[in-house]
């Protein structure tokens, strides 16, 4: 580990170029429009506000079931724009599209287009509807799954553009048959009255897929492709109205979250600083380097970041210690075996990385399967926490062995700077859980009780928001604009007040006096004393009404679906690969059940608290799935470690009691890390911020206990205990350069 004066130049001025240079670029960006800079960051509707379009259904009595699928697809294609689009149902026949960090109404209505009807029609079925006579067509639009425009770069001809078109099971058997009937006829494609493109059927098309070759530009095949896919839409839709919106939150809630964020990393280099000392410097440069390169992450991924969800990457700042305290305690631990610092800095990366590695890969596996079958705020949860996850990796195994080489190059041997730990006393935890099990089932039980009381009573389960079960919109036109700070500050009040109400949402069109406000469904009562309320303070503009109608959850049925059946798929394959790694279903069993555990834990907390569940329960719950279980694995790592070199002899108790005992030290300064971050969000953050911060703070505390007190305990009765025998060939010493002996 010894570096000569070039290699010291060398990385020294590497890792300043790192820290300033990707500060600068995250203040600046990386050219004159500011890219990759925190500035240049999508922001969400409640933060930067968007574009809010209105389309008014043109089918008679839809049926509940083509509104719900017309609401998921134009999510889907929203999403092109930002994960965090909402789509819901506006009164009776009005369906509501809302799309942050857009500032043109008229590209976002060019891009989606006018949802109508498309059907494929062969020539009799052309004829007739060209005379207005009755016909089948061969497909509609619900046939459809997708359209994509493409060039053909291994064709040089001006031919090379086309249309691949993707059908749904039952769209791919109609389509065979057509093609099939139609050899070398025409299929024409008609959407909203008016064909857009005639190709002529080459051959039987079986497998769901097809391609309309051969048109005169991509511009062409684009706009054609965009005609098949809003066409695959339900319902007719004619848009009403298109608004520029302001935020939903103001200024003071941005501003707040970034003093949290503030004061919770000083806090937090300060706790690394006064425990770890050298290694706790060494952390704080890597947070610098690490905060500086996820913002720089989500600007140029074009990430859509909400209230809650720059609340996350506050969190992903406490959690990413969780590596570097896990490096940082081995260190110790072989100090105080008697290493020589530089040797214990090199075998405490060494031994940690398998821990560190499974446990990211395990959340990695979350976020990957939460992208791949979430939607919607699901879809960027999971991106956010992936590329928290891997710049985590970097600056934990990379960046921080780095810089600890160099400290110790440029002077800092002496172990005092590093501290060292010795473990005079294993805590028998494993003779407590009975105790712990106990308590654990108490508390669950009593969360199911409430939820059952609070039923019985005529109120809901959960305290759900309006994203999930909707409410009434109340829109005024006033005489004169008013700013955020008044709305939030003096009419959100007087509506609270007047209409009993605990949570209202505004939502104020750009350049005008129109303000709309969201509530939870409301009685005529209650809605004419809001608008009586407001409206002596506020008149209204002569001649107008306060407009009231009902809306529908922005939180679809299908995006909760995907959020469960995600949640399950991931949880399947963190249990695999736990069982893989492991070489032993006992820990995968133990950890999942644990993960449960945590997640009723916190549903508990919601029950009982009457926290509002909304988009950020969704968050809460997907973080502490993909959190909690990192605890669980270093103690099993540490139970693997020691399992290797045990016989017949060796008391499976004490040492899965020692292994506990080993890394509770690693446990606590992890959640005491995280919860610095959480804790300044909580006594900081706006309301909805609030919300996030507190059950995130119970599910960090419940999976520090879960990881200490559950999760080896069930890996024990399950089994474990009778391991006895792992390895019965001795192991041989190895001598390290301070003479020490492992």
């Amino acid at each position: 580990m010894k570096y000569n004066m070039t290699k010291k130049v060398c990385y020294s001025i590497i890792i300043a170029a790192m820290a300033i240079g990707f500060t600068l670029i995250a203040i600046f960006g990386i050219d004159e429009n500011g890219s990759g800079s925190a500035k240049d960051i999508n922001l969400g509707l409640d933060l930067a506000g968007g574009v809010s379009i209105t389309y008014e259904i043109q089918e008679d009595n839809p049926t509940s079931q083509d509104v719900d699928d017309t609401i998921y697809k134009l999510q889907k294609r929203v999403e092109g724009k930002s994960t965090e689009s909402q789509v819901y149902k506006a009164g009776d026949n009005r369906i509501t599209v809302e799309i942050p960090g857009v500032t043109d109404a008229n590209e976002i209505l060019q891009e989606l287009g006018t949802p109508g009807s498309l059907e494929f029609l062969d020539s009799d079925g052309y004829t007739a509807w060209a005379n207005g006579e009755e016909y089948t067509p061969l497909l509609t639009g619900s046939d459809v799954k997708g359209a994509q425009a493409y060039t053909d770069t291994s064709s040089n001809s001006s031919s090379s553009f086309g249309v691949q078109l993707t059908f749904t099971d039952e769209g791919s058997t109609k389509f065979a048959e057509a093609t099939k009937a139609n050899l070398n006829k025409i299929i024409y494609i008609v959407y909203d009255g008016e064909v857009k493109s005639a190709p002529t059927v080459q051959s039987e098309i079986t497998g769901g897929t097809a391609s309309i070759t051969n048109m005169e530009s991509y511009e062409s095949a684009d706009t054609l492709a965009t005609f098949v896919r809003i066409g695959s839409i339900p319902l007719t839709l004619q848009e009403v109205s298109s608004n520029i919106v302001g935020a939903q939150l103001g200024h003071d809630a941005i501003t707040t979250s970034l003093y949290a964020a503030i004061l919770g990393l000083v806090l937090l280099c300060v706790f690394m600083i006064a425990v770890y000392r050298i290694p706790g410097v060494v952390a704080t440069i890597a947070l610098w380097i690490y905060t500086a390169g996820v913002l720089i992450l989500v600007s140029v991924y074009d990430l859509t970041l909400t209230l809650p969800g720059i609340a996350g990457i506050i969190l992903g700042i406490g959690m990413a210690v969780d590596a570097n305290v896990i490096i940082y305690t081995r260190i110790r631990e072989e100090i105080a075996a008697g290493r020589a610092v530089e040797s214990a800095i090199t075998t405490g990366y060494s031994k940690a990385l398998s821990a560190i590695v499974d446990g990211n890969v395990t959340t990695l596996i979350s976020a990957a399967v939460l992208y791949i079958f979430g939607s919607g705020p699901i879809k960027g949860f999971a991106t956010t926490l992936a590329v928290g996850i891997v710049a985590s990796m970097f600056t934990a195994l990379v960046i921080t062995r780095v810089i600890m080489k160099l400290l110790y190059n440029f002077g800092f041997t002496d172990p005092k700077w590093y501290g060292k730990t010795v473990h005079k006393k294993t805590f028998n935890v494993l003779g407590i859980r009975k105790w712990c099990f106990i308590g654990s089932i108490v508390v669950i039980v009593a969360g199911f009780i409430g939820m059952g009381a609070f039923s019985a009573a005529g109120k809901k389960t959960l305290n759900y928001s309006l994203e999930f079960v909707g409410g009434t919109t109340t829109t005024f036109t006033f005489d004169k604009e008013y700013t955020q700070a008044e709305i939030e500050n003096d009419m959100i009040p007087i509506i609270k007040t007047a209409a009993n109400v605990t949570e209202v949402q505004q939502q104020k069109v750009q350049n005008s006096t129109k303000v709309s406000f969201k509530t939870k469904d409301l009685t005529l009562d209650q809605r004419e004393a809001m608008e009586n309320a407001v409206t002596a303070k506020y008149p209204v503009q002569d001649g107008t009404i306060v407009e009231s109608d009902t809306i529908s959850s922005s939180v679809s049925a299908t995006t909760k679906r995907d959020a469960f059946v995600s949640v399950i798929i991931a949880t399947v394959c963190m249990l695999i690969y736990i069982w893989f790694r492991f070489r032993d279903i006992r820990f995968a069993a133990a950890a999942v059940i644990a993960l449960i555990h945590d997640v009723l834990i916190v549903l508990t907390f919601y029950a009982l608290a009457r926290v509002s569940v909304g988009t950020t329960f969704i968050a809460c719950m997907l973080t502490i799935v993909g959190y909690s279980i990192n605890g669980t694995i270093i103690i099993f790592d540490r139970i693997r470690e020691k399992l290797k070199s045990a016989n017949a002899k060796t008391d499976i108790t004490e040492l899965v009691n020692s292994s506990i005992t080993y890394t509770f030290t690693r446990n606590v300064n992890t959640t005491l890390t995280t919860l610095i971050m959480l804790v300044c969000l909580l006594i900081f953050g706006v309301a909805s911020v609030k919300e996030f911060a507190a059950p995130l703070i119970v599910g960090i505390l419940a999976g520090a206990y879960s990881s200490i007190c559950i999760t080896s305990a069930l890996w024990y009765i399950m089994g474990g205990k009778k391991r006895g025998i792992v390895n019965e060939q001795p192991v041989k010493a190895k001598t390290y350069e301070d003479g020490a002996q492992v």
